[in-house]
């Protein structure tokens, strides 16, 4: 119960923000409730509805439907207890602050999903799974090559998507040869990962740090500052490749598949997307508006092209755009969603500053932010880095990169530590496995440390 208690607390944290009308009541300011059996039973709550969510493969019940539920019963006591001392404005506000935030991420999300999912239907994906498969690639070969594209996709893509896409790969070369599916698994988990971590796109997490605009004890978090752990990152991905490169099978084996062509549309599809990021980038830097203003614009584009398409489709089933957004998968997005107000209300009951001085204060900011990674191994990065970000600790910009690193790779030291581990354990079921997945552990860890070193050396000018 007590590493329970330790590991739910390092999750915790709240939005600050400051009321913009003074109260008349006496009670003006939020107040320390976690010893109060109102703070107690929201952690319990919270404590639970995780536990429910490690145990989701095992029980069958969707991540989303714990958290938002414990999300409800969280603020409802909140609400309750400063309703009886006449200060529900107080709860509101906090409310809507984290609503705000979330509903900034979920409009990101949706576009970049629909893209996905309308790339997906136009057979990007599949044209390049069938190219490769048809280079008749050895399996060492085809280890990097994969590797290498994932390290390369994932910062645009998702690192799940990016996952799927090589594992689906791997698996029509490499068949019942369980020893190379492993390995080519591993491999692609680390590399995905690593990918998303130098980029603000590649991970929640990353979008999550830059869309919070940080101002650093040194300068701003900027749309570009993230590109300064693209060494580091991919240190991160080539350390454990190079040893495991050793044990992959020297084999060749021609894979059986017939070239399959983009649909109508693909490339334009993917020029848009580009465009749609930039326009994102744009909007922040430039204008300095939240990054979602420029991917909603970027949706209006994706729909303007498969209205086009549905005027050349003739006899052809056209494009659909909205039902690319009911292919999203939205229990990700209601897992958001729970998660932010969950971490959101326990820090409103006073968690912030129990972490903080337990945290950053007692270990000090880079042993913490090394910590926090070996924490998103066990737990999601997203609460993990939810919980950062609420506390703000004045930390240095070369700091805030160094926790966006290890909470981005950070996950590849199990195969349960991220999506893309999870996603590939469905798919390489029986190939693939945490067992597997741990055996090359202290592997993985030297990429891990050795990410963080080049970061701390190449990057001191930014501490």
């Amino acid at each position: 119960m007590k590493l329970t208690f330790k590991l739910s607390a390092c999750l915790i944290a709240w939005f600050s923000f400051i009321p913009s009308v003074a109260l008349a009541n006496p009670l003006t300011q939020r107040i320390d409730l976690t010893s109060h059996w109102v703070g107690i039973c929201a952690l319990a709550l919270f404590v639970t509805a995780y536990l429910f969510v490690m145990a989701e493969e095992l029980i069958d019940l969707r991540k989303s439907k714990p958290v938002v539920m414990a999300a409800g019963i969280i603020w409802a006591l909140i609400a309750w207890y400063y309703q009886a001392h006449d200060a529900s404005p107080l709860v509101e506000t906090a409310f809507k602050h984290n609503l705000e935030e979330y509903a900034e991420l979920m409009l990101f999300l949706l576009v970049a999903m629909t893209y996905i999912n309308t790339m997906d239907e136009l057979r990007v994906f599949e044209a390049l799974r069938t190219w490769l498969i048809r280079r008749g690639l050895s399996y060492r070969a085809l280890f990097w090559a994969t590797g290498l594209l994932a390290f390369l996709i994932s910062p645009i893509a998702d690192n799940m998507t990016t996952a799927l896409l090589m594992g689906a790969v791997v698996l029509a070369v490499g068949g019942n040869n369980k020893a190379f599916v492993s390995l080519a698994c591993i491999n692609l988990v680390v590399a995905a990962n690593a990918g998303g971590a130098f980029s603000p796109f590649g991970d929640i997490t990353t979008l999550m740090v830059w869309q919070k605009n940080i101002l650093a004890s040194n300068g701003y978090v900027t749309f570009w500052t993230f590109f300064s752990l693209f060494i580091p990152a991919l240190v991160n991905w080539l350390l454990p490749a190079a040893i495991m490169h050793f044990a992959v099978p020297n084999e060749k084996k021609k894979g059986k598949s017939e070239q399959l062509p983009m649909q109508d549309g693909a490339l334009a599809t993917v020029v848009l997307f580009l465009i749609t990021i930039a326009m994102a980038v744009m909007a922040h830097s430039l204008l300095g508006l939240p990054p979602v203003l420029g991917m909603i614009s970027g949706f209006g584009l994706l729909q303007l092209l498969t209205y086009i398409l549905k005027v050349r489709a003739k006899n052809s089933v056209p494009v659909d755009v909205y039902n690319k957004i009911t292919s999203i998968e939205w229990d990700t997005l209601f897992f958001f969603y729970g998660v932010i107000l969950c971490v959101g209300g326990l820090g409103f009951l006073g968690y912030l500053s129990l972490l903080s001085q337990s945290l950053y204060g007692i270990w000090g900011a880079t042993n913490a932010n090394i910590a926090i990674g070996i924490i998103s191994a066990l737990v999601d990065n997203i609460p993990v880095m939810f919980a950062v970000l609420s506390m703000l600790p004045d930390m240095s910009v070369g700091q805030w990169m160094l926790v966006t690193l290890t909470a981005g790779v950070g996950g590849s030291l199990l195969s349960v530590g991220s999506a893309a581990g999870v996603a590939l354990m469905g798919l390489a079921h029986g190939s693939y496995t945490f067992f597997g997945h741990l055996k090359w552990t202290p592997v993985v860890a030297l990429g891990y440390i050795a990410s963080i070193a080049t970061h701390l050396q190449l990057n001191r000018h930014l501490f």
